[in-house]
């Protein structure tokens, strides 16, 4: 249950203040001179630089889509790490019992249909996702749904009324930016790249730990709570 709600929140955390980059200007002079779409967030190797999928990167950008698309790839990369990170949060707590039934002043995740917290940190994390009720996904859906909604029809945190294509509609639109930085961090690209590394880690992690989870040995390495 918590890798279900912390995994919700990593989606939500698509807000944060680290935006990736800027969205391109002139991806069809790129695509007439025939030059390689730039890719930010190469991962760091010893003193230089790696690109991992460059192949892939270039057809997608150049041959099959456009500089936008590039855009659009950076951002669900960025999302998908945001969730990752979340949920290796949310699996590690529930496996070392950092879990609801012991700060949670309400005993029960369902009255209506008898599912104690206490019951679902019984459970390993994959059982307790399958225990929540319909309706709590149905919540969970519903709010990741309103916060994609919102980036689709806003731009720099405000809404656009006089555009008839939301502005998440149009090429290069979808950033994974809500405009959202109430601590006014400065959003650098170290920071960026701190975060795409992280949440590359992430998205390798808890494929992993769910792994290991199903099918008990599949990880080869000490867990730290096996």
């Amino acid at each position: 249950m918590k890798l279900a709600v912390l995994s919700f929140l990593g989606l939500v955390g698509m807000g944060s203040a680290f935006a990736p980059i800027a969205t391109p200007k002139a991806s069809s002079a790129l695509q007439m001179s025939g030059e390689k779409v730039p890719c930010f967030g190469k991962a760091p190797f010893l003193g230089g630089e790696i690109f991992l999928g460059e192949n892939y990167w270039n057809k997608l950008t150049s041959e099959y889509g456009s500089e936008e698309t590039g855009t659009f790839l950076r951002a669900a990369e960025l999302k998908h790490g945001r969730s990752a990170m979340i949920a290796t949060v949310g699996f590690a707590f529930h496996k070392l019992g950092l879990t609801l039934d012991h700060i949670s002043p309400h005993e029960y995740l369902s009255v209506t249909q008898g599912i104690k917290f206490a019951d679902l940190q019984a459970m390993s994390p994959i059982d307790a996702i399958k225990a929540v009720p319909a309706e709590g996904l149905t919540q969970m859906f519903c709010a990741i749904a309103l916060v994609e909604f919102y980036e689709l029809t806003h731009s720099n945190g405000k809404i656009v009324e006089d555009s008839t294509v939301a502005p998440g509609l149009k090429p290069g639109g979808l950033t994974g930016d809500l405009g959202w930085n109430p601590l006014n961090v400065a959003v650098t690209d170290r920071r960026r790249l701190v975060e795409l590394q992280n949440g590359r880690a992430a998205m390798f992690a808890i494929s992993a730990w769910v792994s290991n989870e199903a099918i008990n040995g599949a990880f080869p390495l000490p867990l730290p709570w096996n």
